[in-house]
């Protein structure tokens, strides 16, 4: 059997792509937890003004996710980045890129 000849690039995006839908997949089976659970209490219903505290959870955690979820899906990788600034700097000084051949 012939091992397979991955683009590390592409590799490299589709795990972090992988990872991010784990994580998903994890905030919202977490979070609809703990807001069942904190509707099904009785002490949220005594403390009108108090601010729910599932929302702290879902708040930051979702903060972390957005974070993750742009850096697999909008291209702002430390590699996606180095890579952009790698090709404009080729086609600035109007070198061919070596790897043109392998793409």
């Amino acid at each position: 059997m012939e091992p397979l000849q991955r683009d590390p690039y592409l590799w490299q995006k589709a795990k972090a792509r992988a990872k991010f839908q784990s994580h998903l997949v994890s905030y919202l089976s977490v979070n609809g937890m703990l807001w069942v659970i904190w509707a099904l209490t009785e002490s949220h219903h005594s403390r009108h003004s108090e601010i729910p505290w599932p929302l702290w959870v879902t708040a930051f955690w979702g903060i972390g996710l957005i974070a993750r979820g742009v850096a697999a899906y909008g291209g702002f990788s430390y590699e996606q980045r180095a890579q952009r600034e790698y090709e404009r700097l080729t086609q600035e000084h109007g070198r061919p890129d070596p790897l043109d051949k392998y793409r």
